[in-house]
């Protein structure tokens, strides 16, 4: 079996190349070899995760062909990529990125900071925000009112409380999107969604193409389900997916699962178009992918002037090839853990069977309090609080880095919870490490990647504002000037990551 799983054209990597090379040379630097210059070129794009790890690349002959330059020099820089371990071959199968033994993965997803550390650390690891008050006592006030009636029942709704099904249904009929209550199941939030979806479709050492960078708690779900991640790298900045690849990858890998965020994408804050939208729902249906959008972040829209595009089962209105995941835990608040998946009345019926052998259903009071916030009008109410308060913290922290940290670069999302940040160089994972003992934590790039890719970058979420944001990006400063001077360890040597 060939250890790839998409692939990279020639023409493609080429491409990737000219660009990259365009926006690092200039006068007074010194180029290095030409086999030189193309393996720093291609090994900096697998570590920014612009070709993914496992990714097929061209022969050395067409890759000469494209880039106009000698066999010999191409065959010298996959040479040295092999040597670095960013390379691997096998005869008769080609050649495929990797990531060097050394660099370890990142085990474990992003765990919420133990309430003792909170005096003394800012905690940027978690994109959550503290709930909206008065609307949580309002709507908990409520579900106790309601709760009586339940009361006398066994309390196990595997699909949902009838209620809440119907509530939601209407909400995606109100969007021009016809849905019906056997459309919908009530879970315990997104990762319990999100869970069972992963059990029904993609079982052990089935493929499953994922956004690079994507959100790192599911991916870490779906390696512990044993899934086979393919990365599909996103585009360049906030302009959404390349569609290209992601047809290429449905074509070539045929994934059985697609997993994609499409509103204020977590991590990047990217924002996919309405063309986007329809040209992957096509794609994914004639590769036979079930594609799974996750919308926990589509009502955080921040700047009034963005124009939403439909949602993307707007496309698929049946459910039968998308599955849309959606969660009160980021528009409202990430203790109301509430979920629901919308998919045909067939996937809801299996989802709902399979549940049995898990968690049996969603805790009716919890289900109670969302119903009466979205039957009183208050859940809009907490959720324009809720982008109140994301937007403020947004402008103080993008302004305090960029005061602080002039070098980083990122580009301000419209909407959602997190800043997606190039950290001019440095290593992620050691600002990471060295930000906790200067009292910041912040999750490192590879968290969000596969195997090992974006380790200059760092993700911060919009938790912070005002003189909290300022300290946070100071307390950054000064991790990041611990790891330019590895004073961190006690060593000399820089500590920089070198593309």
């Amino acid at each position: 079996m060939a250890q790839w799983t998409s692939a990279v054209g020639a023409v493609q990597l080429a491409r990737q190349l000219h660009a990259q090379r365009t926006a690092t040379t200039g006068p007074g630097i010194r180029r290095p070899p030409a086999y030189r210059a193309l393996a720093d070129g291609i090994r900096r794009l697998v570590l920014e995760g612009r070709v993914p790890v496992a990714a097929r690349l061209p022969a050395e002959r067409e890759l000469a062909v494209a880039l106009s330059m000698s066999r010999t020099t191409v065959a010298a820089a996959y040479e040295a990529l092999r040597s670095e371990g960013f390379l691997e071959s096998r005869r008769g199968a080609g050649s495929w990125t990797a990531v060097p033994a050394g660099n370890p993965l990142p085990a474990r997803g992003l765990e919420p900071l133990p309430p003792e550390s909170l005096g003394s650390m800012i905690d940027l690891g978690t994109a959550a925000l503290p709930a909206p008050e008065p609307w949580l006592t309002r709507g908990v006030q409520g579900a106790l009112e309601e709760l009586p009636p339940y009361a006398h029942t066994h309390g196990d709704y595997p699909a949902g409380l009838p209620a809440l099904r119907r509530m939601l249904a209407e909400r995606y009929t109100e969007r021009g999107i016809p849905t019906m209550p056997e459309q919908i199941m009530v879970t315990t939030g997104a990762m319990g969604a999100m869970d069972a979806i992963c059990h029904l479709f993609a079982g052990r050492g089935e493929r499953v193409a994922v956004e690079s960078p994507s959100y790192a708690n599911i991916l870490q779900l779906m390696r512990e389900a044993g899934a086979r991640l393919v990365p599909v790298a996103m585009a360049e900045g906030l302009s959404g997916w390349d569609l290209a690849r992601w047809r290429q990858v449905l074509r070539d890998a045929a994934p059985r699962l697609a997993y994609v965020v499409a509103d204020f994408h977590n991590p990047t804050g990217a924002l996919a178009d309405e063309d986007q939208r329809r040209q992957l729902v096509d794609a994914a249906r004639s590769a036979g992918t079930v594609l799974v959008v996750d919308e926990t972040m589509s009502e955080l829209r921040l700047d009034p002037d963005i124009e939403m595009p439909r949602r993307v089962c707007a496309f698929d209105p049946a459910g039968s090839t998308v599955l849309t995941v959606g969660s009160a835990s980021k528009a409202f608040w990430a203790g109301m853990r509430i979920g629901w998946v919308r998919a045909a009345p067939d996937v809801i019926r299996s989802l709902v069977a399979a549940r049995a052998y898990a968690d049996l259903g969603t805790p009716v009071l919890e289900q109670l309090a969302v119903h009466w916030l979205l039957r009183t009008g208050g859940w809009e109410e907490a959720v324009a609080l809720r982008r109140a308060q994301a937007r403020e913290n947004r402008d103080a922290l993008v302004s305090a880095v960029r005061a602080e940290l002039p070098g980083w670069e990122f580009d301000v999302p419209g909407g959602g919870l997190t800043l997606w940040v190039r950290t001019g160089g440095l290593s992620g994972s050691r600002l990471a490490e060295v930000g906790e003992r200067v009292g910041v934590r912040v999750p490192s790039g590879p968290r969000f990647g596969v195997d090992g890719a974006f380790e200059g970058y760092v993700r911060l979420p919009f938790t912070v504002g005002g003189p909290v944001a300022v300290e946070a990006a100071a307390r950054l400063a000064a991790a990041a000037r611990l790891v330019e001077t590895g004073a961190s360890n006690g060593t000399d040597a820089p500590r920089t990551f070198v593309a």
